[in-house]
């Protein structure tokens, strides 16, 4: 890449990006036909599959990054991802009803519950960025099997949440969603067997789609850390910002389709729960890279852990007390995000590394 003008990697990286747009709605699409049609929508393998599908551009790049050494830029796009992810629940907002704010409509305790589950493993790699370096064995770092334990553990909470929850409607607010979460999973399907769309077509095309994305996750990464990097942005920033809001086009594009589908609370549940499992990720990495690579985070990569749970602790709160007032088509919840999302990325510059 880097004997390449900066045009053609101009032309690579936004190329890139449509792939990964493209192919991310059809990795979701698919995964929502296969899910149901294997019986594994309320199952924890169809979570584990879903989390896996939406976030294959963030795998690839924590690949790419990893086998190159660039770890920088593969810690600042899994965090900054996260940052990144939860302020497309901001668009989401803004594309809703427009009768009252995301979290007003998608208010439950199991969607607090994931929200939860964010902030959890997010410490998890707080802590793990305080550990000396040599402590691991096989390549394998406590921190980084920790995440998977946590986030592991949440997810078993959150199936049983799903089962139902000592509260009142099952844990559900009042005057929320007509239809019960992942509805718009079920249409999908229904509206793929009305197009004569079999089980087998649908997983070709989500293999298709899973390899399309790998590959312009990698030649994303690559291009683009060459290209920004001509231009003074450091991996950590590069990664957090452009990178980040690169890999997060899909989930755009099917949140939107769960929101006009009125499926609120699946829209906020993909976010918390691609977000939950981008920290995982860190355990490929450091398998790849042949060491841990939490302890080596530098403070950016602390501040931007820090930035994610703040976003998240702001949408948990509106879930909870379900600010009704909307403005510029946004909840306050929102509003406040998208102040803090742009006040973190300004104080991300002055930290530096």
């Amino acid at each position: 890449m880097g004997d390449l003008p900066s045009l053609v990697l101009l032309v690579l990286f936004l190329l890139s990006a449509g792939i990964i747009w493209y192919a991310g709605i059809r990795l979701s699409d698919t995964t929502d036909v296969l899910s149901e049609r294997l019986h594994l929508g309320s199952a924890l393998g169809g979570v584990i599959l879903l989390a896996v599908a939406t976030n294959l551009p963030e795998a690839a790049i924590t690949v790419s990054a990893a086998m190159s050494h660039h770890l920088d830029v593969a810690v600042g796009n899994i965090l900054g991802g996260i940052a990144a992810q939860t302020v497309v629940l901001v668009i989401l907002d803004v594309a809703g009803t427009g009768g009252a704010p995301l979290t007003y409509v998608a208010a439950s305790l199991s969607l607090v519950l994931e929200g939860a589950l964010v902030v959890a493993v997010l410490a998890v790699v707080v802590m793990g960025t305080q550990l000396p370096g040599d402590l691991e064995f096989a390549r394998l770092d406590p921190a980084s099997l920790l995440i998977v334990v946590v986030w592991a553990a949440g997810l078993l909470l959150l199936r049983r949440a799903g089962r139902g929850l000592p509260w009142h409607e099952g844990g559900d607010a009042p005057d929320t969603q007509p239809e019960p979460k992942g509805h718009s999973r079920t249409k999908k399907e229904a509206r793929a067997t009305s197009s004569g769309i079999g089980t087998r077509r649908a997983a070709v095309v989500f293999g298709v789609a899973a390899v399309a994305t790998l590959v312009a996750g990698v030649v994303i990464e690559r291009s683009g850390e060459e290209l920004f990097g001509r231009l003074g942005m450091s991996g950590v920033a590069f990664g957090a910002t452009v990178l980040a809001a690169a890999t997060a086009l899909p989930e755009i594009s099917t949140g939107l389709t769960s929101v006009r589908m009125g499926d609120h609370q699946l829209a906020i549940s993909d976010i918390f729960g691609g977000n939950a499992f981008l920290p995982v990720l860190f355990l490929a990495a450091s398998l790849i890279s042949g060491r841990p690579v939490l302890p080596d985070a530098h403070r950016s990569d602390i501040y931007l852990t820090a930035l994610g749970s703040l976003l998240t602790l702001v949408y948990m709160a509106g879930l909870i007390f379900r600010p009704r007032l909307l403005r510029l088509r946004m909840g306050v919840d929102s509003r406040a995000v998208l102040a803090l999302y742009a006040l973190g990325i300004a104080g991300l510059l002055a930290v530096g590394g």
